[in-house]
């Protein structure tokens, strides 16, 4: 009787593990199955060049997975009963349930709109596909002159205000931060962003907190109004809600909270990789939502699964993060080296070659999930059934 491994999205740590786990375990032994909305792999990191009318190259599982044994079922997860251990799934053909005997939680997260007022009703977002191309839509009806307000200074704010205003420079393009403009870079990185948003015109609102969204403005906490034909929201993600109605353990943001394996502190049969875990790092803090964070854990995950099955040794490498890559539009970029713990270094690259690395750290990492074989053995290992010298297999 076949192992039945089920992974919830595939997103970068979805895909990446369950491809893995397929190219490292025998199918005569394991059945890995992909429950996914999609039917195609979605560069999430790109969704600000979709948003801004760039053409992405299609990524179909089917060709990814072609060969691999990974059984795609198409739907979205509407439940997950860890007791039962099964998994609720609606499709295009209706409701079925999907029996696990392990189950790897990659279901990420989505945009969070912090319940400020008219967030829901009026602002964009880019956190996937559905919201990048409904503001790519807007953005195409903007004349002229017409205001454009990123809400959030982080990472996905910076680069999306940026590729509007490289795109678009007829509009008026804002960008609205709690903080100072990349007050978490270095001083030659910040000095960098300044220079690129006085090239591309982008007005920076530093240590501005938006009160309230509006069909044709912001309002910030002082009561000013910020002109906004488009806002689009980047302010933090927020993980998604599945796990928060099953008797998961999990920490105060919704998060799955994982030992160093990626393996449920309550639940072992159960795994979560990506923005749905709560992962500690170097200095004991979590690890931040993002793709840097996402893809080691998925090969953690995947390989100490499959360690597990089989007997072998578990993996226990330190999650660490080395840089940030930041595209600043096409032609500009910077990459920040930070510490283990994700704090700015004095180091940073900027300008034309650190756009040209960037874009190679996106489409290593779409390479990365396509061919997740890398560091494997040459030949997958066969499971240990029950009673063996290696005992479980969950």
């Amino acid at each position: 009787m076949q192992h039945r491994i089920v992974v919830l999205g595939a997103g970068y740590t979805g895909a990446f593990a369950a491809g893995r786990l397929a190219r490292r375990l025998h199918r005569e032994d394991v059945a890995v199955t992909l429950v996914n909305a999609e039917p195609d792999f979605v560069e999430r990191v790109r969704m600000h060049q979709l948003a801004t009318g760039q053409e992405l190259r299609p990524r179909p599982f089917s060709e990814m997975f072609a060969g691999t044994g990974v059984e795609l079922r198409l739907g979205s997860v509407t439940g997950v009963d860890v007791d039962r251990k099964t998994v609720s799934v609606v499709a295009a053909d209706g409701a079925e349930e999907l029996p696990y005997d392990t189950l790897v939680y990659a279901l990420g997260s989505a945009w969070n709109p912090q319940g400020v007022p008219g967030t829901a009703e009026h602002a964009y977002e880019i956190a996937g596909r559905p919201g990048a191309l409904r503001l790519r839509e807007r953005l195409n009806g903007l004349g002229a002159g017409q205001s454009v307000v990123v809400v959030g200074g982080g990472l996905t704010g910076v680069e999306a205000a940026t590729e509007i205003a490289e795109a678009r420079p007829d509009l008026r393009v804002a960008l609205a931060a709690s903080g100072a403009l990349g007050g978490w870079l270095s001083p030659k990185g910040r000095a960098h962003l300044r220079k690129v948003f006085g090239r591309l015109g982008i007005t920076a609102h530093e240590h501005t907190t938006v009160a309230a969204v509006e069909p044709d403005r912001v309002t910030t906490a002082d009561g000013t109004a910020i002109p906004a034909a488009v806002t689009v929201w980047t302010a933090g993600f927020a993980v998604h809600p599945i796990a928060a109605a099953t008797a998961l353990e999990l920490a105060a943001n919704g998060q799955i909270v994982v030992d160093d394996t990626m393996r449920s502190v309550s639940h072992p049969d159960v795994y979560a990789i990506g923005d749905a875990a709560r992962v500690m790092g170097p200095g004991d803090k979590p690890l931040r939502m993002s793709c840097a964070s996402g893809l080691p854990t998925a090969w953690q995950a995947a390989d100490a699964i499959a360690a597990r099955l089989t007997g072998g040794k578990l993996p226990h490498a330190p999650l660490r993060y080395f840089n940030q890559c930041v595209s600043l539009g096409r032609k500009e970029g910077l990459i920040q080296y930070v510490t283990a713990d994700d704090r700015a270094v004095s180091a940073a690259l900027t300008g034309r070659f650190a756009a040209v690395y960037k874009e190679l750290v996106c489409k290593g990492a779409a390479w990365g999930v396509a061919h997740p074989m890398f560091g494997m053995p040459a030949r997958p290992r066969r499971v240990l059934r029950e009673g063996s010298a290696a005992g479980a297999v969950a």
